[in-house]
Formats: structure tokens, sequence, C-alpha cells
């Protein structure tokens, strides 16, 4: 079991980091990324549509079979309904302008680098002059519409919330142990700090983090050790952000050993 420090309860203030999407994004070179991530996040959309899709169906036949009045329930459900077809629409839409926008950058790129290496003549001048002053090679190089992008489809990207559940090893936690654990996603940072006590609960200083994903970034976990006067790595592990966009809250099992002596328990929910 779990206690956590602070408060008058059994939890902790929900904490949010929230730092700026929109100076620092960078543009990807590596297009399978993007799209693990769109798929992943269109996929998600879709199983929060369905979910909905059936609660309002069963509403309205339990308004027509038992007379209830679920109207506004109805109503309610249908409104999230359509803010949930328009973004899925709207991820669609921009992921289809980003490969449109990819493609030509790669064949300009490629022209450019076949112009480079045939024999230097009058007409492969001219042609990789006019090339280097065509438009798409200019905002390839400059490649700000890429970059603008993704960085809006980050912000469709919503939350991932993160709750702390406890480690788990067994023997392997002993009373009076410390262990610090750090969650680390680009520039964000969860950094909490826990204690075994005598009865083999858990302290935690805090239970919840809500981290902004990246698409570039992924999860990166840190456990270590209180040793003498200082700290001991037990183990580090990277997880994939896009497998979080489910519509149900996920428990993560991670092995922060090589040996799954010790793991950390997470639950991820999408928000």
């Amino acid at each position: 079991s779990l206690r956590f420090k602070g408060g008058s309860g059994t939890t902790s203030p929900r904490t949010h980091l929230s730092p700026s999407r929109g100076g620092g994004v960078m543009w990807s070179t590596q297009p399978e990324q993007v799209d693990r991530v769109f798929q992943a996040l269109r996929k998600g959309l879709k199983e929060y549509l369905e979910g909905h899709q059936v609660e309002m169906d069963f509403l309205a036949a339990q308004q027509r079979e038992t007379k209830r009045n679920s109207r506004l329930e109805i109503r309610a459900l249908e409104r999230y309904i359509r803010r949930l077809e328009f973004q899925i629409s709207k991820v669609e839409e921009l992921y289809e302008t980003y490969c449109i926008q990819w493609r030509l950058c790669q064949g300009a790129v490629n022209m450019r680098r076949a112009f480079s290496l045939s024999p230097s003549t009058r007409a492969s001048r001219e042609s990789l002059l006019e090339l280097s002053r065509n438009h798409s090679y200019r905002s390839c190089t400059k490649p700000g519409d890429m970059s603008s992008m993704e960085g809006e489809l980050e912000i469709l990207l919503g939350e991932l919330q993160i709750k702390m559940k406890g480690l788990i090893g067994f023997a392997r936690l002993c009373p009076g142990d410390q262990y610090e654990v750090v969650v680390r996603v680009g520039r964000q940072r969860w950094r909490i700090r826990g204690r075994i006590e005598s009865d083999d609960t858990q302290t935690w200083d805090q239970e919840v983090m809500a981290f902004l994903p990246h698409i570039n970034h992924n999860f990166h976990i840190k456990v270590t050790e209180a040793k003498g006067l200082g700290w001991q790595l037990v183990g580090s592990v990277t997880c994939a952000s896009a497998d979080f966009f489910v519509s149900k809250p996920r428990l993560m099992l991670v092995d922060i050993t090589e040996l799954g002596t010790i793991k950390l328990q997470l639950e991820v929910s999408w928000k």
C-alpha cells in the first residue's frame, strides 16, 4: 500500500507541467515517428468516439423503454461526439498536408543531389539555380512549414497524467530504503522521493503529474536508491509516448533492473 505526504488526505495535490509548445518546436527528420504518433492519436480518438456513441445509444434506448428523461445527457454527449469528430477530421487533414509537404521536400532534395552529382554543364547549373529559387525547396531548407505542422499536431495530443503506484521488489525492498524516481519528457521533469516503511507500505512525497507529450520525445524513467551520503542508480528505461494514447487508463509495470528484481508501477491516463 502507498501513502502520500502533503494535503489532508492520502493524496497530494495534482501537479501540472506546461512548457511552451510553440517556440521550441524542432522539425523532425524522421517521418516514421510522426506517422506512429498520428496513427496512435487517431486510434485513441476513435476509441473515445466509439465509447461515447455506445453510451449515447444506451441512454437513448433507456429513455424509450423506461421513459427516463435522459434528454440533457444525450444532448451533452452529442455535443462531445461532434467535437471528437471535428478533432479527428482536423488531425487527418493536418497529417495529409504534412505528408504532401514531406514528399515535396524529399523530391526537391533528391533533385538537388542528382544535379550536384551530374557533370557540370551550363544547363545543369541553370537547373540547380532554378531549383534553389524554388519555393518548395526553400521551405525544405528552412522548414518552418514542417515544424509548424508538427507543433499543431502536438497541441492536439492533449496531456498524459502519470500516477505513482509504487515500487515492486518483493525481497529486494526493505524497511528504511529510500528511493528517488525521475520521469522526464523533453524538458518536463517529475522528481519524487519515497521510503519503505516498517510495515512494508510506501510513502511518496507526490502522487500525480501531468505531462504534455511531444512527437520527438519519449518517457525516460530513472530510479536511484539512497546509499550512504549519495544516490546509486538502480536502473533506467525509456517508454514510447505514443503507446499511451488510449481511451482508458493504462497500468504500466516497468522493469527497472535488467533482471526485473525491481519494477515500477505507474498508471497513465490520456486526457
